[in-house]
């Protein structure tokens, strides 16, 4: 019955929280913010606590340096990024009619001699369609991407309610760290901070880790499309970047994208063409083998199917929210179904030979026959 009104307790808190995470969703946004910057500045801030650095001062030392990043990158970057974003939706119906028009320029012998005329008309038509549905679809999302943006740097509750939020989490973070211990029973104190432990690894494993790695990648990037005088080299190399974040969602979508756009500014020079495609594969090769495992390491326990079906999932839900979200409570309920499969592996429910051996049935022993007695003389 204890069972049984735990598991009813802890799934009606549950359900609670998911009911009000969604009832609040849309004024949420600048309180998680600030949790998940308390959170990611929170190891720098005990780091200068053992410098000798007093907690309040490291707090207002760390989040002025942040404060000033943010203002830079809104002062220098934005607009950047906001005119070559312009430039290049006025540009993409230009773009895909050029696509389309090599497409069939170079293919259509071949598709000639193999199917004949009509083959060729299918063709066109068949890609003219998909070219058009596809760059449709992708300057409705890149429209929407950058006026949410707008929205939500222009926003005062983001850019004012955020830092004071992170400011006062970040100062009394290990405080309510150690008023949620004493919260759990004694009895269950190991477990349950073994579990955070684990959870608090994989979360900061992977969000510190990646955030990094979509860092460096994006800055490369951006920099090597520019060098190589890619148009929209910054846009394309940044959002690459930004995208990381979702594995193999970002280099290969930043790979077809700029592909795109070197095929039509640099066609027929195929060495310029190679030259983006090659600045994808050394990122990709130095993703693989030096920033992830450097920066991100193989215990986070965050499987990449697992972890973009939960970026789909809470944005869907939850919007800009629910992707801030994500990764936590993915890890938090990797986590759990890792430790509920461990106690599962061990319990009798799996093995029956964990199981307490019940008696065998005794049988009556059976009389010595006549004939037995007789063999026996």
């Amino acid at each position: 019955m204890t069972i049984q009104r735990q598991v009813v307790f802890w799934s009606l808190a549950l359900l609670a929280v998911v009911l009000t995470l969604f009832a609040l969703r849309d004024v949420l946004l600048p309180f998680v913010a600030g949790l998940v910057l308390a959170y990611l500045l929170d190891p720098l801030a005990d780091r200068l606590e053992r410098l000798h650095i007093n907690r309040l001062a490291a707090t207002v030392l760390i989040l002025g340096a942040c404060v000033l990043v943010f203002i830079l990158a809104l002062m220098v970057i934005v607009p950047v990024l906001g005119n070559q974003l312009a430039a290049f939706l006025d540009k993409l119906p230009a773009t895909v009619a050029r696509l389309q028009q090599l497409a069939v320029e170079q293919g259509g012998p071949l598709l000639r001699r193999i199917g004949g005329d009509k083959a060729l008309s299918d063709m066109q038509s068949s890609l003219g369609q998909v070219m058009s549905q596809a760059a449709s679809w992708i300057g409705q999302f890149l429209t929407s991407l950058w006026s949410s943006g707008q929205a939500v740097i222009g926003i005062v509750s983001l850019i004012v309610v955020t830092p004071v939020v992170a400011f006062y989490l970040l100062i009394d973070w290990d405080r309510m760290v150690a008023t949620v211990d004493g919260w759990v029973p004694p009895r269950h104190r190991p477990t349950v901070r073994m579990l955070a432990h684990e959870i608090d690894m994989a979360i900061a494993g992977f969000l510190r880790g990646q955030a990094l790695v979509c860092l460096c990648l994006g800055t490369f990037y951006a920099l090597g499309l520019t060098a190589v005088g890619l148009n929209f080299g910054i846009l394309i190399g940044l959002g690459s970047g930004l995208l990381t974040f979702i594995p193999y969602v970002g280099s290969l979508t930043g790979f077809v994208v700029s592909l795109g756009v070197a095929i039509v500014q640099f066609w027929p020079d195929w060495t310029m063409i190679a030259a983006v495609a090659a600045i994808y594969i050394v990122g990709q090769f130095v993703e693989g083998n030096v920033l992830s495992p450097l920066l991100v390491g193989d215990a986070v326990g965050l499987h990449p199917v697992w972890l973009m079906f939960a970026l789909f999932a809470f944005g869907s839900l939850f919007g800009f929210v629910g992707v801030l979200l994500a990764v936590p409570l993915a890890a938090a309920v990797g986590v759990l179904i890792r430790f509920g499969l461990r106690q599962y592996l061990n319990s009798p429910y799996y093995d029956d030979a964990a199981a307490p051996e019940t008696p065998a049935p005794k049988t009556p022993a059976s009389k010595p026959s006549a004939s037995s007695d007789a063999h026996a003389a």
